[in-house]
């Protein structure tokens, strides 16, 4: 029997109605049998282990109750306390809305949670860039927030202006108006809803009340292709979001030879002017030194040694920049 339940509301959207409704279940009518509490009362959770140690107290919550991170940290330390501890296990949201789309769950990298602030923002898009550098799926999960009984949804139109607006400031080339997306709503009620398809396809979109998950998918199989023209409200044909992109290490070396290249044909040209066969006959074996280093890094970067390329690239540039600084030519 219990003495007090407590159902938090932070990790998903509960109405009144499931609250009152939780209520019906348990027998009583009364709507303050069970008591809701903030994100703050449960990661505090002192009260809830004080009353712990001599009362029976149930937390509620939606879903599995150790996906959420502050659950988890709040059961250990109730061990930690010796405070007897059972858990309902229950279907996941996570899992849940991965189903409902045909994807293939062992084929998601890390999950992610954007967020309203923009410091969120980058770590989002490294994620994306890093699971499809591996060929994984990304999931996005998007703010969600209870405060004084006031719902506020981050709307995924958002979303996908902020990942826009960081792809023009940092080039990685992983999302564009042509990436494709799935966007879910409201996984597991009556009302929800999948869609599917480019950005520039969905970003006018009104997608309604939260809570919205976002899937950057990597490559598909067919029968994941299947599923999404089958299972979602599918407005573009799907693809695979990781032909266009190449990693950081190689985007590097195709930047950056064919300006070294230049740069010691400049030098080379502005040595040889000064017409001082004794003293520049050095100053020309370095720079022909990098230009081996150039070429080395191009050799590297066919045979997928990238960080040997990385490398070489390197010590051609750093000789560039030791030369100019000694004769005194801007870069």
């Amino acid at each position: 029997m219990s003495d007090t339940i407590y159902v938090e509301r932070f990790t998903s959207a509960l109405s009144d109605e499931e609250l009152a409704g939780l209520n019906i279940l348990i027998g009583k009518e009364d709507s303050s049998i069970i008591i809701p509490v903030q994100r703050w009362f449960v990661e505090d959770g002192r009260e809830i282990l004080n009353e712990a140690m001599t009362k029976n107290i149930v937390l509620l919550t939606y879903g599995d109750p150790l996906i959420a991170t502050t659950l988890t940290e709040l059961y250990v330390r109730a061990v930690k306390s010796s405070i007897k501890v059972n858990i309902i296990h229950a279907a996941s949201g996570l899992t849940s809305l991965i189903g409902e789309t045909g994807l293939h769950i062992y084929k998601f990298g890390r999950t992610v949670t954007m967020m309203l602030e923009f410091k969120s923002n980058i770590s989002v898009y490294n994620t994306i860039f890093d699971n499809l550098m591996v060929g994984n799926h990304t999931l996005i999960l998007t703010e969600y927030n209870d405060i004084h009984n006031k719902l506020f949804f981050l709307d995924p139109r958002c979303v996908f202006k902020s990942l826009l607006e960081l792809e023009q400031d940092l080039r990685y080339g992983i999302f564009s108006e042509g990436t494709f997306v799935i966007v879910t709503s409201r996984i597991g009620t009556e009302q929800q809803k999948i869609m599917s398809g480019k950005v520039k396809s969905l970003i006018n979109t009104d997608f309604g009340i939260g809570p919205h998950s976002i899937i950057i998918t990597g490559p598909l199989h067919f029968t994941e292709l299947d599923a999404l023209t089958t299972l979602t409200c599918n407005v573009d044909e799907p693809i695979d979001n990781t032909l266009n992109i190449q990693k950081i290490s190689v985007n590097m070396v195709k930047k950056y030879a064919p300006k070294a290249k230049y740069a010691v044909d400049q030098l080379k040209c502005a040595i040889r002017e000064e017409n001082n066969f004794s003293t520049n006959k050095g100053l020309i074996e370095l720079l022909d030194n990098a230009d081996y280093y150039i070429d080395d890094a191009e050799r590297f970067l066919k045979q997928g040694k990238l960080e040997l390329a990385v490398l070489s690239i390197g010590y051609a540039e750093g000789l560039i920049d030791a030369l100019r600084f000694k004769k005194e030519i801007a870069p």
